[in-house]
């Protein structure tokens, strides 16, 4: 029985544009989730610090300008907070995903209170305990990547062991840049294997390990991108590599998952809900 080929996906026919009154990482984080449940492509354009009459009325020109072309209403994922910049935007011909307007009323019902309709209050803190926190955090990921350092490792939140190149790093970064999780991550690397444990720096903080594996076949994939033809992306090597890493945390009793069908976010999650950090009040 033969198997059914993969068609490819038709061609970008439809623009979506994510506007807001600040970065836009809320409207198009969303707008993304929503637009990976259809197998389609778009064309995607970014319209973010609409906070002036000007900038709107511009940014409805664009979104007309894309009807036109395309024959196609676009779609607008829209986090406009103020209701006269938002209302210029409605006028434009297009599908629109209003996320603050269909949100906020509801919630100022619910809540007996009236929304402050702030611009850019979400991103606009950059004095913040928060935000102060995630720079440290990053900072200190960036530090003891790849095992570059050892030092203050008790102040880590978690440290990432895995062989190389299974998803240590993005990771970490990740963590780091969007919880303010301080992530140290190190490789398993054939030595450690022969030596039949875990690096020694390691060992005082073995509570705070999490692990990643990855599927040999995979691996070589990645490692041939990087170094083709070597060693290191043999795929004999990398099942060796794989075995004995997952063999190692199993003796060890870490924790850990495979990266190999997983996004960075669902890693995260994964990770988040493991170490169970403390709730975040803002």
């Amino acid at each position: 029985m033969s198997e059914t080929p993969n068609l490819p996906l038709p061609a970008a026919n439809r623009t979506v544009f994510f506007v807001s009154d600040g970065t836009g990482i809320t409207a198009e984080a969303f707008g993304h989730s929503v637009l990976t449940q259809f197998e389609l492509r778009f064309k995607q354009v970014r319209l973010p610090f609409i906070d002036t009459l000007d900038k709107a009325h511009d940014a409805t020109r664009k979104i007309n300008e894309a009807f036109q072309v395309d024959g196609k209403l676009p779609i607008v994922f829209s986090t406009l907070v103020k209701t006269d910049l938002s209302k210029v935007i409605q006028q434009a011909k297009a599908m629109h995903m209003d996320l603050i307007q269909t949100f906020v009323e509801p919630l100022e019902n619910e809540l007996g209170v009236k929304s402050s309709h702030t611009i850019g209050r979400s991103h606009n803190s950059a004095n913040s305990e928060e935000y102060k926190n995630r720079i440290e955090a990053i900072n200190y990921s960036l530090a003891h990547d790849d095992g570059q350092s050892n030092k203050n490792l008790a102040d880590a939140d978690v440290i990432l062991v895995g062989v190389s190149r299974s998803g240590k790093t993005p990771t970490s970064l990740y963590l780091a840049m969007q919880y303010g999780i301080k992530a140290a991550n190190y490789p398993l690397i054939p030595e450690d294997f022969e030596r039949n444990k875990l690096p020694s720096g390691l060992i005082p903080h073995k509570q705070k390990i999490f692990g990643l594996t990855i599927a040999p076949e995979r691996l070589s994939e990645i490692r041939n991108e990087r170094r083709p033809g070597s060693k290191y992306a043999a795929l004999v090597n990398c099942r060796y590599e794989i075995n004995e890493a997952e063999a190692m945390m199993r003796r060890e009793g870490i924790r850990w998952m495979s990266s190999t069908t997983k996004s960075i976010e669902e890693i995260a999650a994964t990770i988040l809900q493991d170490i169970k950090p403390e709730a975040t009040i803002f």
